[in-house]
């Protein structure tokens, strides 16, 4: 009987979304420039943008980018200097680095013919998503985002957008983000996959979670799939999808210099490759340890890392940023160089630089606020 009752729900909702959602999507989709002129390579660079980032953000970004980097071809043969310039604030900036080595893939595997040697490729992995995963970057979410966008694969996809959306129409009490509320969700979208049309119906999926199937204040009335709603039904919309409560992030403290020689230049360095934030630069220093001053961190971190033995002097400002992970108070301060020169140790490479020729890198945002501090 629940079994029963269970398919019908089903049932009427998989109607629904060919009959309200799609051309609800295809009256009300906002006007987004990865979707026009699509190729693999537009699509794949929207889709990694897209990750953990809102569509607001990323818009002007992906314009940019492409006005840089307009074709596999051109990304596969810019520097990486390039490439994390372009991506400078936008944040994961493993993103950009796994993009670029995609397009290196691309153009040296597939000699630029990735839309017709897909399928052969794909073969070899049991599938085009699986393939798809092999790129440095790439998991299951995006994976079926492109398959399905690119190249009109039957994919469903899930994201938060999504398993709010399912939540809800099924009043599913699981937590969504969990391995097996994933793989229940999972089933609810590729269950209601209209095949042949699956880029259609992820970007409708998508498209009522932003605009309409919000987290808090939901517009139920103007909702396509309203009537077929099991959680409004209940009218305990808001009570989906369950969330377990975030854990508290921690929180550090940093102390970072600014070193300036006799011209009145300023050194920075160059973070590891491996590291977080790997390859761009950053004005030197780390986290403060227990029982240590500020100024006692500044000077171990930049003996450390570029060898070099500093006095502490004028502080300059603090800057506080959150990351996914964790948040950080930034504090700054002048320094000059007491012994040693500077040479790599704990970091990529270093530079003297003029001050009105430091925007010339690629920095965090939480280093750009101090270039933006010392060109002022």
């Amino acid at each position: 009987m629940i079994r029963s009752m269970n398919g019908t729900k089903r049932s009427k909702i998989e109607g629904a979304v060919e009959e309200c959602l799609l051309p609800w999507f295809a009256k009300n989709a906002r006007e987004l420039p990865w979707r026009k002129n699509r190729t693999p390579y537009r699509v794949w660079v929207s889709e990694i943008m897209l990750q953990q980032t809102r569509v607001g953000t990323v818009i002007d970004y992906y314009r940019r980018w492409m006005k840089s980097f307009p074709s596999w071809r051109s990304l596969a043969r810019a520097p990486q200097s390039d490439v994390l310039k372009a991506w400078e604030g936008l944040g994961y900036y493993s993103r950009a680095r796994n993009l670029h080595a995609s397009a290196k893939i691309v153009c040296d595997d597939f000699n630029l013919v990735f839309s017709s040697d897909w399928r052969n490729r794909a073969e070899n992995f049991q599938g085009l998503e699986t393939f798809l995963c092999s790129f440095p970057g790439i998991g299951k979410y995006t994976a079926a985002a492109i398959a399905s966008l690119a190249f009109n694969e039957d994919a469903a996809v899930v994201d938060g957008n999504v398993i709010r959306v399912l939540s809800r129409l099924f009043a599913f009490g699981g937590d969504g983000k969990s391995t097996a509320g994933k793989k229940k969700i999972q089933a609810f979208a590729d269950d209601l996959l209209v095949k042949g049309r699956s880029g259609e119906f992820n970007e409708a999926m998508m498209e009522l979670g932003a605009l309409i199937c919000l987290p808090r204040n939901p517009n139920c009335a103007d909702c396509p799939m309203q009537k077929v709603c099991t959680a409004f039904a209940k009218g305990a919309v808001e009570k989906y999808p369950k969330l377990k409560k975030k854990k508290k992030v921690p929180h550090i403290i940093v102390g970072a210099a600014v070193t300036v020689n006799c011209k009145g230049e300023v050194l920075v360095a160059q973070r590891k490759q491996n590291d977080m934030l790997g390859g761009l630069w950053e004005f030197p220093g780390g986290k403060l340890e227990p029982h240590e001053t500020i100024e006692e961190c500044i000077a171990r971190e930049l003996k450390e890392e570029l060898g070099i033995t500093v006095e502490v002097g004028e502080f300059l400002m603090t800057v506080k940023h959150a990351y996914s992970h964790f948040t950080m108070t930034m504090r700054v301060y002048f320094t000059k160089i007491i012994s040693g020169r500077p040479r790599p140790i704990d970091c990529a490479d270093y530079r003297w630089v003029a001050v009105p020729d430091l925007g010339t890198f690629a920095y965090s945002k939480a280093d750009l606020r101090v270039v933006e501090c010392l060109q002022k």
